[in-house]
């Protein structure tokens, strides 16, 4: 499976920074933050008051789902124009697409109460009322129902994938593209991650947690990976999409590559439902995983898109895995996170970094990690504060998810 190469002919991107590669980019490298205050609903009584929502996509009110949809199916736009693959709406590939979890939220069970009062407060009681009470409700709501409405739009081909592996979902929606290429299945892969999910209860859910930062003061500041003033994640939406094509039959269309797929590796823990196993065996099997799949070593890699949630378990493990993988040389390697500037992107945020790795191969500068505090007792270049040109041929892209859920990428500017 190894042996064919998978190559990137394609990329789009929103976040909370903007739509868009280029505009996302420039505001990354100049260590823009795109976390302010949450507007879309009340938060007065609530602990966390701030997220990187996207609110520029949908005239409010909307639901999660709908929003998700919204923002994959411009971040898939972007990208299948970018590649120039096959006609308008006729995808010659499969659809992989990382989307979060689909439920109604309160605005919809009120409403379903008040058209349909009786009805047991089970999902099957709500979805049978919801198919009662109008066909948005019930559609919107149905699993599945975001990769279906994506492969009517774009033309993909065979049964569309929906995935969730918590954090890490992004980045496998990209694995399953990337291992369907390579063993024949198809020629090319859309892969998606998406993620519209702040409302209220996710706010409230996370809290009770304890895993968001209450750093409200002053939103830009809140998000502080590998930092000692962090305290938590700062909840954000958006997407990325990439065409994904088996590397041969790219370069025979004349497609123009924007890197590589080199390898991917995964590992599970199934140590606690948020966090991660003390020991960081799973976080260092699925780097050592993905590196083994490359076919390289540590000393090959440049330059790690670090996970960086900015909780303190997550960095200290995640810091303890680049270690252990890495040894002397760990030192050297920069890391750095762009959820210091977007936030934590959830089910899209792995897909989100791969795009931006790609970005970071075509301009050789590194994304700064911002609110970067000073010396820390971590000791790993996090490129603090400012972006920094450099040399790079090949990322480690991590993704670290709740339950031990791990994928790791690693992507270059050249196949092999």
């Amino acid at each position: 499976m190894a042996s064919r190469a998978v190559a990137v002919t394609g990329i789009g991107i929103v976040t909370s920074l903007g739509q868009g590669a280029e505009a996302n980019w420039q505001k990354l490298i100049a260590g823009e933050s795109g976390i302010h205050r949450i507007t879309r609903f009340p938060t007065d009584k609530l602990r966390t008051t701030i997220g990187g929502s996207v609110d520029f996509l949908l005239e409010q009110p909307f639901s999660a789902t709908q929003l998700s949809f919204a923002l994959a199916r411009t971040a898939a736009a972007e990208a299948v124009a970018q590649a120039k693959l096959g006609a308008a709406g006729d995808f010659p590939g499969e659809l992989f697409l990382a989307s979060p979890p689909v439920e109604h939220e309160w605005p919809q069970r009120v409403r379903l109460d008040r058209q349909a009062p009786g009805q047991p407060h089970t999902y099957a009681g709500m979805m049978s009322a919801a198919a009662q009470a109008g066909e948005d409700l019930y559609v919107d709501f149905l699993n599945g129902t975001i990769a279906d409405k994506l492969a009517d739009e774009f033309g993909t081909k065979g049964s569309p994938i929906t995935l969730t592996t918590a954090c890490a979902s992004g980045a496998t929606a990209i694995q399953l593209g990337v291992e369907a290429i390579r063993r024949g299945q198809t020629k090319a892969a859309l892969a998606i991650g998406t993620d519209g999910s702040i409302h209220m209860e996710a706010l409230i859910r996370f809290t009770l947690l304890s895993a968001l930062s209450t750093n409200n003061e002053d939103p830009t500041k809140a998000a502080r990976p590998f930092g000692k003033g962090r305290d938590g994640f700062v909840m954000a939406e958006g997407a990325g999409a990439l065409v994904l094509e088996d590397a041969e039959a790219a370069r025979a269309r004349g497609a123009t590559i924007l890197g590589y797929i080199r390898g991917v590796g995964e590992a599970a823990d199934t140590f606690h439902r948020t966090r991660s196993n003390p020991n960081g065996e799973a976080i260092i099997r699925a780097i050592n995983n993905a590196l083994g799949d490359a076919g390289i070593t540590p000393d090959d890699v440049d330059y790690i898109n670090a996970h960086g949630t900015s909780t303190p378990e997550n960095d200290k493990m995640e810091a303890f895995g680049i270690q252990a993988v890495f040894g002397d040389k760990a030192g050297q390697v920069p890391v750095s996170s762009n959820k210091s500037m977007i936030g934590h992107a959830l089910t899209a945020a792995g897909a989100v970094e791969a795009v931006i790795s790609i970005l970071t191969l075509q301009h050789q500068v590194l994304p700064p990690t911002i609110n970067h505090d000073g010396p820390q007792d971590i000791p790993l270049d996090f490129v603090p504060n400012e972006a920094r040109p450099a040399d790079v041929d090949l990322i480690l892209s991590n993704s670290f998810g709740f339950g031990g859920q791990n994928v790791c990428l690693v992507i270059g500017r050249n196949p092999d």
